[in-house]
């Protein structure tokens, strides 16, 4: 799937930079760690270098009844595309931290 601006909301108000982002989505981990997956030209977005991500990654519909987190994870943007430049607006995100991809369903 793609960027869902529904899923994506700012947790903490910080100073670009700083700022912890919730994403919640239906799609994989890995599909979302993909370049390009978030863009902040194409997306409207304003990430920043040094700014959390916390993945939340659901079994079906966000927030359903019988629907279960079944990924969490912790990104950083470690790269953006700047505006003019090939590819503008691109942002690189990479894991941080322990995941727990898989483990959520083998704890219920």
């Amino acid at each position: 799937m793609a960027y869902s601006a529904s899923g994506l909301s700012l947790a903490v108000n910080m100073p670009p930079g700083r700022n912890t982002y919730r994403y919640d989505t239906t799609d994989h981990p890995d599909v979302v760690e993909a370049a390009n997956y978030f863009n902040n030209v194409d997306d409207d977005l304003n990430l920043a270098v040094g700014d959390r991500i916390e993945f939340y990654g659901w079994s079906a519909t966000i927030f359903a009844s019988g629907s279960l987190i079944s990924y969490v994870k912790d990104f950083v943007v470690t790269n953006v595309i700047a505006r003019g430049a090939v590819s503008e607006g691109r942002v690189n995100i990479a894991e941080i931290g322990i995941s727990s991809a898989g483990a959520l369903s083998s704890l219920l």
